[in-house]
């Protein structure tokens, strides 16, 4: 017989006063109850739960799991929430999960980022001197942590920044688990008919960018024209809204603990150590990763049967002591901090990371050097995206 347990409906909402820790339901998850059930759509789903490091590469990794949302019962956030199109590859199953990697893997090879890494710098500066000469206050979020990834995955693509409300619209809906249906619906199809005209474009006057390339396997057969329109529109809302919300939560992170900030001058093996730290204490994915048994699992005591749900928390794991000690605490010099599983684990663990690991060590030393007086605006407060399956704020108000 199937295990009944099931816990109280989750909830991912932060305590006040702590808005960059996890809910604290998770540590006592952790302690007592690492895979439980859990309610969803009023009860009329009970997946798994995953809270636990180990429990959660344990699942990431089986080849017995799919991530394909499309199927009955699959555990999205919302019961009406619109299965990903086929192009999002990130919510496929090999072998189709695999050809669009395959396609795209070089793309993100460190070299090819690390091309980036100056024109990334040049666009920060400019950012950063227009927030400056703009007066004595600003929204952070608007001023430098939203357009600095938008900018550059805009560069990395070959998409007119002209563009960029655009994208930003339909790209928070995209991941906002309050909207509607038909509102995330609306928003992909309006993406793809973008994307899909920015292809024809660029396979007619191809350039050095990502979508040239994408064009060039419609030209070979890998991908239709709605594959790559797809794929370029996930890329553009991946590529920016995550990284723009671990940049905002990174400085408020620091601002904390100012104590931490002489790390990031250290060196640059050090520097990088502490981008690894951030990643971990923050992690963004808010509402974790979710996934279905296509076979029995044993996941500690537990057997997850076939058909069967699961939710990993991937900001429970990376908060799990068993690997991290005193895990709750920002440590930029901890010696395991890669261990972390902030962009995943498998098969599906996030492409862009190079990318965003790139931003956040060009952002957050620069920001604090030129700024040392930085800090929250006083009587004002950060505001935060309590319902996106990305977390982070989405207003700043700084002052220095």
């Amino acid at each position: 017989m199937p295990d009944t347990r099931v816990t109280q409906t989750l909830s991912f909402s932060r305590e006040d006063g702590a808005p960059l820790d996890p809910p604290p339901q998770y540590t006592r998850l952790r302690a007592e109850a690492p895979i439980s059930r859990v309610s969803l759509w009023g009860g009329r789903a009970t997946p798994w739960l995953v809270t636990r490091w180990a429990d959660a590469r344990t699942i990431l990794a089986s080849p017995g799991v799919s991530s394909m949302s499309s199927r009955p019962g699959f555990p999205t956030a919302r019961e009406d929430a619109a299965a990903l199109p086929p192009g999002y590859f990130f919510g496929q199953d090999d072998p189709v999960h695999d050809r669009f990697r395959r396609a795209l893997t070089r793309e993100f090879m460190v070299r090819r980022i690390e091309a980036l890494r100056e024109p990334t710098t040049r666009i920060f500066v400019e950012l950063l001197d227009g927030m400056i000469a703009g007066g004595e206050t600003a929204d952070f979020v608007e001023a430098v942590a939203l357009p600095l990834p938008s900018l550059v995955i805009c560069e990395l693509l070959g998409v007119p920044y002209a563009e960029h409300e655009f994208f930003q619209s339909h790209s928070k809906v995209l991941i906002d688990t309050a909207a509607a249906a038909q509102e995330r619906i609306t928003a992909h199809e309006a993406l793809g008919t973008y994307l899909r005209q920015l292809v024809e474009d660029k396979r007619r006057q191809p350039a050095d960018d990502l979508v040239s390339r994408l064009g060039e396997h419609v030209e070979a057969g890998t991908f239709s024209v709605q594959d790559a329109a797809d794929v370029g529109a996930f890329l553009l809302f991946a590529g920016h809204e995550t990284t723009a919300n671990m940049i905002g939560l990174g400085v408020l992170a620091l601002l904390e603990h100012p104590d931490q900030l002489p790390r990031l001058y250290a060196g640059k093996a050090e520097l990088a150590n502490a981008v690894e730290e951030l990643l971990r204490y923050l992690t963004i994915a808010h509402m974790g990763l979710t996934r279905m048994a296509l076979e029995d699992i044993t996941v500690g005591d537990v057997t997850v049967r076939a058909g069967e749900g699961v939710i990993i928390l991937l900001n429970s794991a990376n908060r799990d002591s068993d690997v991290f000690d005193d895990a709750d605490t920002l440590d930029l010099a901890r010696d395991n901090a890669r261990q972390h599983v902030a962009f995943g684990y498998g098969i599906h663990q996030c492409l862009g990371q190079p990318l965003a690991r790139m931003e956040l060590q060009i952002v957050l030393p620069e920001v604090f050097r030129r700024l040392p007086n930085l800090r929250i605006e006083p009587g004002s407060d950060v505001a935060f995206k309590q319902t996106s399956a990305a977390y982070g704020p989405s207003f700043m108000p700084v002052t220095w």
